[in-house]
C-alpha cells in the first residue's frame, strides 16, 4: 500500500467514526507512539505472521449450566505480527461449542496469513479465513480479533470510535451465578453483589424457583435469567417466566430447545419479559430464520466468528426491529475486551467471562461500578501482563 492510499484508509475510517486526526496518535504493540513508523512500507514487507500456543482457563468456580459442569475451559491464544506491531486474538471452546484445542489448531495450522501484505484488506483476509471450513467458528474468531487488534494499533484508535460509538452508552454487564447448592449460590451472590449492578442466574433444572429464592435472601438486584435450552413444556416455562417477574427478572435466554423454534415463538408471543436467542443463534444468516420466535439476540463472538461478523448483526438486527445482546464465553480480558467494543451499542451486555478464571493473561475492558468501562487504547483496547 502506498502512502497515499494509506492516507485515504485512514480519512475513510475517520470519517465513518466521527474523528479526525487518526495517524496523529499511531501506536504500537505496547500502546507507545510508533516514532519513525515507515507508512511507506504498508504492504511492501513481508505477509501478516501468524503464530499460536494453547493455553487452559482456570475457572474461579466449577461452573454448572443446565447440561454440564466443568472446571477448566480450553483456549488458543494468538497473535498476528506485521511490520513491529501485534494484535493478539484467543479462540475459547466450551463444550456446546463442539471445537477442542486439536480442531482450533489445526484450523489455524493450515491458514496461511504470509499472503496477504496489507492487513487493511479485512475484508479479503477474513473471507478468505472463513472460506476455509463451514464451522470453526472460534478459530475465526481469534483470527478475527487479532487481525482487528492490529489494524486498530496500526491507526491508532480503538474499534468503538472507528465504529462511531460513544463509550458512555455501554451498559452494565451481568455476572453469572451458576447452577450449585443453596450454600455456594449464597456464597458467589455475596461475592459479587456489591459490585455489579445486575446478575445473571443459570437455569432449566428442576430446581430454578429455588435458586432464585435463594439468590433473593442475599440481594435484591435485578436478574437475567439462562435456561440454557433447559425448559421442556411451554406452558410451563411460560408460567415460570410470569413468576420470574413477579421476583425481579428483567430477561430470558434461550427458554427451549433451538429447535423447537414454534414453541420459543409461542412463549416468545406471550412472555411479560423480553426474551433472547443464545444458542439458536450463531450467525448473520440465522437472523431471518429465528425473527419474530425471539425479542432479540446474544451476540458471542466465538460463535459468529468474530468482530467483523458481530458489527453486521448488530446493524441487521436493529434494522429488523430486535433488541441486542453481547455476550462471551469463559475468556480472558482479550476476547472479552474485544466484544466489549461492540457495546455501546446493545441493550444488554454479559461479558464477565474474564473475571471467571483466575490466569487471564491481559488487562483491557474493567467493570468500574458495574459498568463496561472502555479506554481510548488502540486495537481492541488490550496489553498482556506478567502472571
Amino acid at each position: 500500500m502506498k502512502r497515499r492510499d494509506f492516507l485515504k484508509t485512514a480519512a475513510a475510517l475517520g470519517a465513518a467514526a466521527g474523528t479526525g486526526g487518526l495517524l496523529s496518535g499511531c501506536s504500537g504493540q505496547n500502546g507507545n507512539a510508533a516514532q519513525g513508523f515507515n507508512f511507506n512500507r504498508l504492504g511492501a514487507g513481508e505477509g501478516l505472521r501468524l503464530s499460536f500456543e494453547p493455553y487452559e482457563l482456570q475457572l474461579r468456580h466449577t461452573f454448572t449450566v443446565s447440561s454440564y459442569s466443568r472446571k477448566t475451559t480450553p483456549g488458543v491464544q494468538i497473535r498476528i505480527d506485521y511490520e513491529g506491531f501485534t494484535g493478539y486474538g484467543e479462540a475459547s471452546m466450551p463444550p456446546y461449542l463442539g471445537q477442542t484445542v486439536e480442531s482450533v489448531t489445526s484450523f489455524l495450522s493450515r491458514t496461511d496469513l504470509s499472503q496477504f501484505r496489507d492487513p487493511f484488506r479485512m475484508e479479503d483476509i477474513l473471507a478468505y479465513v472463513d472460506s476455509l471450513s463451514p464451522e470453526d467458528g472460534a478459530a475465526k474468531a481469534a483470527i478475527d480479533i487479532a487481525l482487528h487488534d492490529l489494524v486498530g494499533k496500526l491507526i491508532g484508535q480503538p474499534w468503538w470510535r472507528l465504529w462511531g460509538l460513544d463509550p458512555s452508552k455501554a451498559p452494565d454487564t451481568t455476572f453469572t451465578i451458576g447452577i450449585d447448592t443453596p450454600d455456594v449460590v449464597r456464597e458467589k451472590t455475596r461475592e459479587c453483589a456489591d459490585r455489579f449492578n445486575i446478575l445473571k442466574v443459570k437455569v432449566g433444572l428442576d430446581n430454578d424457583k429455588d435458586m432464585i429464592r435463594t439468590i433473593r435472601e442475599v440481594t435484591d438486584l435485578p436478574l437475567a435469567v439462562d435456561a440454557n435450552q433447559g425448559w421442556k413444556d411451554r406452558e410451563e416455562a411460560l408460567d415460570e417466566i410470569y413468576w420470574l417477574k413477579e421476583n425481579g427478572i428483567v430477561m430470558v435466554e434461550q427458554p427451549m430447545a433451538k429447535e423447537r423454534l414454534d414453541d420459543n415463538a409461542w412463549i416468545t408471543e406471550r412472555s411479560p419479559l423480553p426474551i433472547f436467542a443464545d444458542e439458536a443463534i450463531q450467525r448473520l444468516a440465522d437472523i431471518p430464520s429465528i425473527k419474530g420466535a425471539y425479542h432479540g439476540i446474544n451476540i458471542k463472538l466465538m460463535k459468529c466468528t468474530g468482530m467483523r461478523e458481530a458489527w453486521k448483526m448488530v446493524n441487521y438486527a436493529r434494522a429488523e426491529g430486535m433488541k441486542v445482546m453481547v455476550g462471551c464465553m469463559t475468556e480472558t480480558s482479550c476476547a472479552v475486551s474485544a466484544a466489549a467494543q461492540l457495546s455501546p451499542a446493545v441493550d444488554f451486555a454479559d461479558l464477565d467471562g474474564n473475571l471467571l478464571i483466575t490466569n487471564d493473561l491481559f488487562k483491557g475492558m474493567e467493570v468500574i461500578d458495574g459498568k463496561i468501562t472502555l479506554t481510548d487504547a488502540p486495537g481492541i483496547g488490550i496489553h498482556r501482563v506478567n502472571l
